[in-house]
C-alpha cells in the first residue's frame, strides 16, 4: 500500500467532507450526539476553510484516505479534523498526517487541537505524539471536548 501525503486544494474539497462524514460517523456514536459539527459543515462551509486554512490529505490509490486541517494564530498552530478512512485505521495514518501538518507549520512555538474526552484512542495518539491535556469543555449535553497542546 502506497500512501503519498500532499496538500489539498480546493477540488478536493466534496471529498475531503465526505471522508469527515463517514469518518465521524464513529464519534458521534461514542458520544451519542449525531449534530457535531463534522457531520452538519455543509460544503460551502468546508470550502471557505480552504482560504484561512492549510490542508492535507493522504491519497492511496488516486483516493483520499485521509486529512488533517490548520491554521496559525501568532505562535500558536490550531489543529484540526484528523481524519482517516475507517478501513485504513490503524496503519499509521494518523500519525503520518500529524507529523507532516507540524511540519507545514515550522515555525510555530506551540500546537493546540480537541477531541472528545470519549475518544481514549485519540487521545492515546496525540499523547503518543507528544500532547498534553491542557483542559476540558462542553460542545453540547453530550460531548465533552478535551484541549490538548504540544509545545516545540
Amino acid at each position: 500500500m502506497v500512501i503519498f501525503i500532499d496538500r489539498a486544494s480546493p477540488g478536493d474539497a466534496s471529498e475531503v467532507l465526505a471522508l469527515q462524514k463517514l469518518a465521524y460517523q464513529s464519534e458521534a456514536e461514542l458520544n451519542g450526539d449525531w449534530t457535531i459539527p463534522p457531520l452538519t459543515q455543509t460544503l460551502s462551509e468546508i470550502q471557505s476553510e480552504f482560504e484561512t486554512k492549510v490542508f492535507l490529505k493522504a491519497v492511496c490509490a488516486d483516493k483520499i484516505i485521509g486529512s488533517v486541517r490548520a491554521s496559525q494564530n501568532s505562535g500558536t498552530c490550531q489543529v484540526g479534523r484528523l481524519i482517516v478512512h475507517p478501513d485504513y485505521q490503524g496503519r499509521g495514518i494518523g500519525t503520518l498526517l500529524m507529523k507532516r501538518i507540524e511540519e507545514a507549520f515550522s515555525c510555530a512555538e506551540r500546537f493546540e487541537l480537541f477531541t472528545s474526552t470519549k475518544s481514549t484512542g485519540n487521545i492515546r495518539l496525540y499523547r503518543r505524539l507528544g500532547y498534553q491535556e491542557l483542559y476540558e469543555e462542553d460542545l453540547s449535553p453530550n460531548v465533552r471536548l478535551v484541549f490538548m497542546e504540544k509545545h516545540r
